[in-house]
């Protein structure tokens, strides 16, 4: 990323501190607001996600920024033996936990609070890894995509969904208008945090997204790199292999 965008402009705290911050503050209606700002989009473009992490059979998932679990739930359709959710949010993660638990699901999903950049597990370790809208959230893009390597198994499976740019006519100025307006708008009615939603509208429109992060991956060694566009590019899901 050319700059560095964080929530709380002059909050002294690094950005890691801040986003745990903020998170902590929305985590309350996160789940009903992403509903409302993506149209429910978001859920099939998770379903999306599950389909290609089902196909490689995987025993181990990790999910990272798992917030409320929505991905790391969704994950448990593959069947695999376990599934950790890590976040740096206690508050996401209390939310996420209550919803494991009312789905039965504790045996199998484990909500762990941690930092992306410091995976708290061995070297190659999971068969899958998941980052739903985490990535430019992380404090060091690079460090935390290469500890998403370290604990990636030979020949895993890492699959990225995350917000991106249309580059089309009119759907880029829709983006634009959409995120820089309506979207900020939506947080405050509804947000008790009113910098949440503009943070996160400012750190899409800056991340670098498409062929660029496929570079940043193959730069950190990942193989098999892939950009898949969605909805005429809103987001885009992003495999890649080691």
């Amino acid at each position: 990323m050319s700059k560095q965008i964080t929530p709380y402009k002059d909050s002294k705290l690094s950005k890691k501190e801040q986003i745990a911050q903020m998170f902590d503050a929305i985590s309350g209606n996160y789940d009903n607001l992403n509903r409302v700002i993506s149209f429910g989009i978001d859920v099939q473009w998770r379903k999306k996600v599950l389909k290609i992490v089902t196909e490689s059979n995987p025993k181990t998932i990790l999910d990272i920024a798992t917030g409320t679990g929505d991905l790391a739930i969704l994950m448990a359709q593959t069947k695999a033996h376990k599934i950790i959710g890590l976040d740096i949010s206690a508050g996401m993660l209390e939310v996420g936990i209550q919803k494991i638990e009312e789905k039965n699901l504790s045996q199998t999903i484990e909500m762990i609070l941690g930092d992306s950049e410091k995976i708290p597990f061995e070297d190659n370790y999971f068969d899958a890894i998941t980052v739903a809208f985490g990535v430019r959230n992380f404090e060091n893009l690079e460090i935390g995509l290469s500890e998403i390597l370290r604990v990636l198994k030979p020949n895993g499976t890492f699959v990225i969904l995350e917000t991106s740019v249309p580059e089309k006519t009119p759907y880029k100025q829709g983006y634009y208008f959409y995120s820089n307006t309506i979207l900020p708008l939506i947080g405050k009615l509804f947000s008790k945090d009113n910098v949440a939603y503009g943070y996160l509208s400012e750190s899409a429109a800056v991340f670098p997204y498409g062929e660029k992060l496929n570079n940043i991956l193959r730069k950190i060694g990942f193989i098999d790199v892939k950009a898949l566009p969605q909805t005429f590019g809103v987001a885009t899901i992003y495999t890649a292999s080691k």
